[in-house]
């Protein structure tokens, strides 16, 4: 279980669950953890295939994209296997593909971008103005103040220490009907050092990405994936990473939604540093079919 020890252990087994062990070139193996929920969490392949797709990448050349498609829920009492293809390497970029694997068929098919660094034109958006963490309470505090509206199954998850600590400047918790407009802000860190390993950083920033995402498009219409008459699950994920940061410090994951349709929810998220600056975006499509 990744949800019990100190930060210390709980941070020191996120590391060794995003890592992935080589098998032969180019064929690796990534851990697994099981938390009593059937499936793997959409951020763990996704940070386990980035992984195996850099081992194949020379070390000054970062990733700065990745696209990913969720094919078949991931087994959580299974290891799962990456498959990477070297599709290109130039002289400012380089192309991947990995395929991860149980029983044999494909969970989630990736494609990996990266450059060497440049310099260039630059601009971005400006950061939301809102509280700072220091103002805002933990989710799993939220989460208990409201346990009586919580589904039981939600609740048990969140009543233990977890690697990744989220602040929320509004909860749908805190709302009777559970229901607010297609838009949220959080903060993210991990909760002690992750050492200055980038890639490291960037992994956990991959398995983070993929926190709450989802959840953006269902929040006008008061639904959550813990509740018995909802299936949702990740169909796509994209993440693109602009600038150097660490993921141990705050970092604002900003979300909307502007799209849900045809039993599926379309959500966009930008990451910020507490300075402003604009270090990674996200994009993500969703099933969301409710069962009658």
């Amino acid at each position: 279980m990744i949800h019990d020890g100190t930060p210390e252990e709980l941070i020191e087994r996120l590391k060794s669950l995003l890592n992935v062990e080589e098998l032969d070139r180019d064929l690796y193996r990534g851990a697994r953890v099981t938390e009593g929920r059937g499936r793997v969490f959409g951020g763990q392949v996704i940070a386990q295939a980035l992984a195996a797709a850099s081992r194949s990448v020379d070390d000054g050349r970062p990733p700065h994209s990745l696209h990913a498609y969720f094919m078949r829920p991931g087994d959580d009492a299974l290891p799962i296997i990456y498959r990477v293809e070297r599709d290109f390497d130039g002289r400012s970029f380089a192309t991947r593909r990995v395929i991860a694997l149980q029983r044999g068929v494909p969970i989630l098919n990736m494609a990996a971008s990266f450059q060497t660094p440049e310099t260039g034109l630059t601009h971005q958006s400006a950061m939301p103005v809102v509280p700072p963490p220091e103002e805002l309470k933990p989710e799993q505090e939220i989460v208990r103040r409201h346990a009586d509206t919580v589904p039981e199954e939600l609740l048990k998850w969140m009543n233990s220490p977890r690697p990744i600590e989220i602040r929320p400047v509004v909860s749908r918790w805190e709302r009777a009907d559970h229901i607010l407009p297609p838009v949220q802000n959080i903060w993210v860190r991990a909760v002690a050092p992750l050492g200055d390993d980038p890639s490291v950083h960037r992994a956990v920033l991959a398995y983070l990405s993929d926190f709450m995402l989802l959840a953006t498009s269902t929040l006008p219409h008061g639904v959550h994936w813990a509740l018995a008459n909802v299936q949702s699950a990740s169909l796509d994920h994209a993440l693109w990473i602009h600038e150097d940061f660490r993921a141990d410090e705050w970092l604002l994951y900003s979300m909307d939604s502007p799209w849900a349709g045809h039993a599926r929810g379309f959500n966009r998220g930008c990451l910020f540093s507490r300075d402003g600056r604009l270090v990674a975006s996200v994009t993500q499509e969703g099933l969301i079919r409710i069962r009658g």
